[in-house]
């Protein structure tokens, strides 16, 4: 089956992607190395926050989603580029361990790797800064050499961490092979002002992961609630998405499609960190397509996801294995 192709009629209902998936997802994005400082309070302009506690976690989008995927069940490859530095290596040695086959990240020999500058509130809200380093290397010639990858794989996800000609590449490829494409349109900063360019990048993807500021940038409408979301999910299918999926925090997910929306409360729990938290829903979200889940559980499945995510602080180190997130379901279920 075609990417795109469904075989039920409800919008949580939808197959994508293979007819026989083998549960296989490809990350072509970032990774990046996360300094975090907890503070009671996010600095305003010219504000310097003292007593923060300070620590470094693995981190960007590309890498947080495939480690997601691969704690989820599927067999993740990452195509990515970091520096040829002690921060590359820890990088690629902490993926390594997760069983994530790392054959296509090249060391770059120009830039070192990249990093962010994390903030974060008692609330467990954050503020985030990035410094790309190797990461705006990645080329579309990058992705064209892991034509095997995309060859075998189910799904694909990207993000907006690596440079917009790599990602609309990865995109091609996927769809001319049959792959379910999945986008985290974040930084959703990276579409300001490529409005025209929006229905070609869209038209590429099957699955849409904005979160509300995301939504915002790409549609210009306000969503600050699950009908503001529908409003703007209209208006992204219009401009050529297939189904959109909404994170929205303690309003759960919200997905849009041609045939219709439904919601997906959100399960209570006690955030401590939301860093990541995205990420986790984008990557549980895919490797439960890969295996040919349908789109509706799938959503199920990386709500909770994300929010054991927000449990715990960090990026990577939050991320839950399979197991927790059904035993979560499973409790949640039975309430």
């Amino acid at each position: 089956m075609r990417s795109g192709s469904t075989r039920a009629t409800g919008p949580g209902d939808v197959v994508l992607g293979r007819e026989s998936p083998a549960g296989k997802v490809l990350v072509v994005g970032s990774s990046n190395m996360d300094f975090v400082a907890q503070v009671a309070s996010l600095p305003r302009p010219g504000e310097t926050v003292m007593g923060g506690k300070f620590s470094t976690h693995l981190g960007g989008k590309g890498a947080n989603q495939a480690v997601a995927a691969a704690l989820a069940g599927a067999e993740v490859t990452f195509v990515a580029r970091v520096g040829k530095d002690p921060v590359g290596d820890q990088m690629l040695a902490s993926l390594r361990e997760k069983g994530i086959a790392l054959g296509f990240v090249i060391r770059s020999e120009a830039n070192p790797s990249g990093v962010a500058i994390i903030m974060v509130d008692a609330q467990g809200e954050n503020i985030i800064a990035v410094c790309s380093g190797a990461n705006l290397e990645l080329s579309p010639e990058d992705a064209k050499a892991a034509e095997s990858a995309f060859a075998a794989a189910d799904v694909l996800v990207c993000q907006l961490e690596t440079p917009m000609v790599t990602v609309r590449k990865a995109l091609a490829l996927a769809r001319q092979r049959g792959a379910c494409t999945v986008l985290n349109p974040a930084p959703a900063q990276q579409l300001a002002g490529a409005t025209d360019d929006l229905p070609a990048l869209l038209s590429q993807v099957d699955v849409l992961t904005p979160n509300e500021t995301e939504a915002e940038i790409l549609t210009g409408l306000t969503v600050r609630d699950i009908e503001e979301a529908k409003a703007a999910g209209s208006r992204l299918l219009q401009a050529g998405a297939k189904n959109v999926v909404f994170t929205l925090g303690s309003n759960g997910a919200l997905l849009v499609s041609e045939k219709g929306s439904q919601h997906f409360p959100s399960l209570p729990v006690q955030p401590l960190d939301t860093t990541g938290a995205g990420d986790a829903f984008s990557g549980a979200l895919s490797a439960r397509l890969a295996l040919g889940r349908p789109l509706g559980e799938a959503i199920q499945f990386a709500n909770a996801a994300a929010a054991i995510s927000v449990t715990r602080l960090g990026a990577q180190e939050s991320m839950p294995r399979r197991e927790e997130v059904e035993k979560m379901l499973a409790r949640s279920s039975s309430a």
